[in-house]
């Protein structure tokens, strides 16, 4: 049942950032904003750039798809608005394709990639598949094929953009999501698409050790992230999304998906009581 908001208590204002071209997220958030007023949350969506982002008390990075495009805009926003989830120095960290060299370091098991810049001749293993991302942002594709790889990346190439290129030998992908720094849900992927299942405890310890890693590098505690997706190949992580991630609740059965929505309310009021922005009677917004 939604709670009835009281005049006599602070309610802070917490909105969903989406972009212009999807200021209400792509349709797979749908229900999170009715999550959060089930909390006795006011939630709502705006563009991540929409002068009214200034009287949010608490954002939340949903659907930021351009903001590797406009990252020189993005990073400093981040910083300008009064409490972001997950915080700008995650983000920053994020950012880049780098911080999988970090995670190697702090002794996660990751799978190595190169950035190829335009010019540079692209090295391709002669088996496994081969997995090209942007050096900033998401958009991962995976090929069985070397000329659809290399077709792919030249098409990058010439638009004048930077390639990240890693590979694997043959092992199933899976894709775990955490919620508060702690296991939710999990998907196997299979023909490019997930499908919810239940995953041994072997791999959901490599996404925690990856959370861990990540926290210890921007010096904050898992449980200050909000939302994580790290995707495996076998037991080694290939990326690990702590920007916007997509948290696959259309993929998920009803009843987990209203389950792991509640979480995510529970873990963003969690966040609120951190931040000092609790409901605290006759404060003012």
């Amino acid at each position: 049942m939604m709670k009835l908001a009281r005049p006599d208590v602070f309610h802070p204002r917490v909105v969903l950032a989406g972009c212009p071209s999807q200021r209400t997220g792509d349709g797979d958030d749908d229900g999170l904003v009715g999550a959060l007023r089930n909390r006795g949350l006011h939630a709502r969506w705006l563009s991540w750039d929409d002068p009214q982002m200034a009287d949010a008390h608490l954002v939340i990075l949903r659907a930021t798809r351009d903001f590797a495009d406009r990252l020189d805009e993005f990073l400093p926003w981040t910083t300008s608005v009064q409490n972001l989830l997950n915080a700008p120095a995650v983000v920053a960290w994020n950012a880049d394709r780098g911080y999988l060299a970090d995670l190697a370091d702090g002794g996660v098991a990751t799978v190595p990639g190169e950035v190829y810049p335009p010019g540079r001749r692209v090295t391709l293993p002669a088996h496994g598949r081969i997995f090209v991302s942007p050096p900033v942002g998401t958009g991962t594709r995976r090929f069985r094929d070397r000329p659809s790889a290399r077709a792919h990346i030249a098409g990058l190439h010439d638009a004048g953009r930077d390639v990240f290129v890693q590979h694997v030998d043959p092992a199933g992908e899976s894709v775990l999501i955490f919620l508060g720094g702690k296991p939710s849900h999990a998907f196997t992927v299979r023909g490019g698409a997930l499908h919810e299942t239940e995953l041994d405890f072997e791999l959901w310890d490599v996404g925690a050790a990856a959370l861990a890693s990540a926290a210890t590098k921007v010096g904050i505690h898992t449980s200050e992230l909000l939302y994580a997706r790290a995707h495996l190949s076998g037991a080694r992580l290939l990326e690990l999304q702590l920007i916007d991630p997509s948290l696959g609740w259309l993929r998920l059965s009803a009843e987990t998906r209203e389950l792991a929505q509640r979480e995510f309310a529970v873990c963003v009021e969690s966040a609120l009581e951190r931040l000092g922005l609790g409901p605290f009677s006759h404060r003012r917004p």
